[in-house]
């Protein structure tokens, strides 16, 4: 939809695109082999048919430098440039078809990386092709971008030839033009005069100062191969304009053969351009592709109709819409109706343009696209995205832009695979109480170019081991890889005593899931673990929880395994504001960790009661008492500590208080550190009235069967801090100066 709502950006960014695009179109034209006047009729087209038709609001099309090698091709192969145009309508209705195919989702899986070298190649063409230009030596068309010129010399080599044919009155106005382009916006206030960007008064004030020159001597002045040159046009005979095709050909192979040529290469240079130039949008507006496909087709089909060149989106053009200003499509439409003027009625005109002015706005454009600091962006991002972005700028540069990108593309998918080939899935170990388990965990696609190391990986794993093979993300398994994970199911892991999990297979795929181990502790298990081990698993998986790499349960599996019996390692007292339990916070699956609960840590008969049961009877191996931050019922019983109030809880919880030698005032719960000391010291009191409250505690713990320590959980960040096991011993019972602090 057009929009005149910025109308005043719109406009000179429209004025501007023709200028930029004007000798352009007449260039690409002579480079391609075709008559002059097509460029101009491809431009028309591509302004006003593929601008009202399409859905970006910023590309600009028409002719583009990089079909001009397959113009060239296509006229020599068919002689006749209605022949040719024969072929460029059949290809314009081949696009057309390919957006109604919806096929513009191609440009999805081009990397950013050979976007940004796309565009950084272009700038760097611009650059150096423009050079020339700003120095008055305009031996080649201004719309030559391929490296090797008409001329035998190539792009490096012309810089070096061009300082033998230096034009002293080129080189005032490129280089006054270029001082404008740099420094226009930084004068005051100038940024708000939207009618007259840099780039509009560099080509007005290039014509007068050559108008000057020309004034002051002969032979100052620029001659009028420096100037944009229009083709003259009968305006007596209008219809001598239009060339139309030459049906009585299309049963020809060879017509066929450029029409689908034209219409890849110029469906895949318009997807790209497309892709690159939505990456620059400082509105950041996506183009349908699709429509653009359709848009690119009609445009093509009526270029072919009277007489013009192929048609694709155009990067440097629509570089020039942005760097004038431009917001919607009014501009592409409109730099196409100045194409159509400038034929029929601005000839004189425009041919007073000097090419220096034209070469310092491209220049600039060109600087813009392949600025520094982008390199400098692309180096922080790694070689992985460095090196394919490098390689497309210099295949580009060297090469052509069909040519430069397919190898930016190969090397990127080099990139890729190694990428695929070293981390295709995820493999986590967690260690337990017979050894790892090795959990490989497939991602959402697994294609044929998982296969190589997601065999290494399994085949890697070493005899006995325990194996998981977790499917349930995955929404598709190329079926090469459905063959590896059923060779090792059926074959390599029976033959190494691999135990082996496969879980969340889909019917389709026709590979059955299988459990051989629930990863739980049975009595026996549990039986070989030793205090100390218990207390390692348990740093283990609070390292897990803190780092977010929790282990993956599968808890179906886990009651099924414990509905006949548990078998925990470790037995919690923890106090009831905890915020989370021990099973979450040490990662540890179902009935690992029984955990009693009451406020404050406090040992009551019925705490000390189902601690022993724990032990003695379910066979726990370490007794925790759990600490932590924030402590409710620790601030509660400092506010009865300050009244005199010794009931409930409050009267086990004071002791801690008291030893810190706190004041009696109620400020005290304001003190954070005073409290989270308190907490701490109330940890090792539990402990100590735990040993006096349980003969059979102090026993186990004597003979090592069972193991007592203290902890605190920090409920900011998620660690748990523990102290020395069994550091709290009879007959050391009093509760006289508190310990040091556990670390927090």
């Amino acid at each position: 939809m057009i929009t005149f709502k910025y109308l005043k950006n719109d406009l000179p960014a429209a004025l501007v695109v023709f200028l930029v695009a004007l000798p352009l179109c007449l260039g690409i034209a002579l480079a391609s082999g075709a008559p002059l006047l097509s460029g101009l009729i491809a431009g028309i087209c591509g302004g006003i048919v593929v601008g009202s038709l399409s859905g970006s609001q910023t590309s600009i099309s028409g002719p583009a430098a990089g079909l001009a090698a397959v113009v060239l091709s296509g006229l020599t192969r068919l002689e006749q440039f209605d022949v040719f145009l024969l072929a460029l309508v059949i290809a314009g209705v081949i696009q057309f078809g390919l957006g109604l195919l919806k096929a513009g989702f191609i440009a999805n899986f081009v990397p950013s990386n050979v976007i940004k070298g796309l565009l950084a190649a272009i700038g760097i063409i611009l650059i150096l092709k423009q050079l020339p230009h700003a120095i008055g030596f305009d031996r080649d068309a201004e719309g030559e971008f391929s490296f090797n010129q008409p001329d035998g010399d190539n792009t490096i080599s012309a810089l070096g030839t061009m300082l033998d044919f230096i034009t002293p009155a080129a080189l005032i106005i490129s280089a006054i033009s270029l001082f404008i382009m740099i420094f226009w916006k930084k004068i005051p206030g100038i940024k708000n005069i939207k009618l007259l960007p840099a780039s509009l008064i560099v080509v007005l004030l290039g014509v007068a100062i050559n108008e000057v020159l020309k004034t002051i001597g002969d032979g100052m002045g620029l001659q009028p191969e420096h100037m944009v040159t229009l083709p003259k046009v009968d305006l007596n005979n209008p219809t001598s304009l239009i060339v139309t095709p030459n049906f009585a050909a299309i049963g020809s192979v060879s017509v066929w053969i450029v029409a689908f040529t034209i219409a890849l290469v110029a469906s895949l240079e318009t997807l790209l351009n497309i892709e690159a130039i939505d990456n620059i949008d400082p509105l950041k507006r996506q183009t349908p592709p699709n429509r653009e496909l359709l848009a690119q087709g009609a445009g093509n089909v009526v270029s072919g109709l009277i007489g013009g060149i192929p048609i694709t989106s155009v990067i440097v053009r629509s570089t020039a819409n942005f760097d004038a200003g431009g917001r919607t499509k009014l501009v592409t439409i409109t730099h196409g109706i100045l194409l159509l003027l400038s034929i029929v009625a601005l000839g004189s005109v425009l041919n007073r343009i000097p090419l220096a002015s034209l070469a310092a706005i491209l220049i600039v454009i060109g600087y813009k696209l392949a600025k520094v600091s982008i390199f400098k962006d692309m180096w922080k991002k790694g070689l992985n995205q460095f090196i394919p972005f490098v390689v497309t700028i210099a295949a580009i540069v060297f090469t052509d832009l069909l040519i430069g990108i397919l190898i930016g593309l190969g090397v990127s998918i080099i990139f890729l695979l190694r990428s695929n080939y070293r981390a295709p899935f995820s493999i986590k170990t967690q260690r337990k109480h017979e050894g790892e388990i090795f959990r490989f965990e497939l991602p959402t696609q697994v294609s044929f170019l998982n296969k190589a190391s997601l065999k290494d990986a399994l085949w890697g794993v070493a005899p006995g081991s325990r194996v998981v093979i977790d499917a349930r993300t995955a929404k598709f398994i190329d079926d090469d890889v459905l063959e590896l994970i059923k060779d090792y199911q059926s074959a390599f892991a029976p033959q190494n005593s691999i135990r082996l999990n496969v879980i969340g297979m889909r019917d389709s795929y026709k590979l059955p899931n299988q459990v051989q181990f629930v990863d739980y502790y049975d009595k026996d298990a549990q039986t070989k673990l030793s205090p100390a081990d218990v207390l390692e698993l348990l740093k283990d998986g609070n390292q897990r929880f803190v780092s977010d790499t929790s282990i993956e349960k599968y808890y179906a599996h886990q009651v099924y395994a414990t509905a006949s019996g548990q078998h925990p390692i470790a037995v919690f007292l923890c106090c009831i504001d905890s915020r989370t339990s021990p099973d979450i916070v040490f990662d540890a699956g179902l009935g690992e960790l029984l955990c009693v609960r009451v406020a404050g840590n406090v040992i009551t008969p019925e705490v000390v009661d189902s601690i022993e049961i724990a032990c003695e009877k379910l066979g726990a191996k370490l007794i925790v008492i759990m600490g932590h931050s924030g402590c409710g019922a620790v601030r509660v019983s400092a506010l009865r500590y300050a009244d005199g109030n010794r009931d409930g809880v409050a009267n086990k919880i004071i002791p801690a208080i008291e030893s810190l030698n706190a004041p009696k005032d109620s400020s005290i719960v304001s003190d954070n550190d005073l409290m989270e000391r308190a907490s701490e010291i109330n940890t090792e009191n539990a402990m100590l009235d735990l040993l006096a409250a349980s003969p059979y505690t102090r026993n186990a713990i004597a003979d090592g069967s069972i193991g007592l320590i203290a902890s605190f959980y920090d409920t900011a960040s998620g660690n748990v801090t523990f102290g020395t096991m069994n550091t709290a011993k009879l007959p050391a019972m009093k509760k006289a100066e508190p310990e040091p602090a556990l670390a927090t």
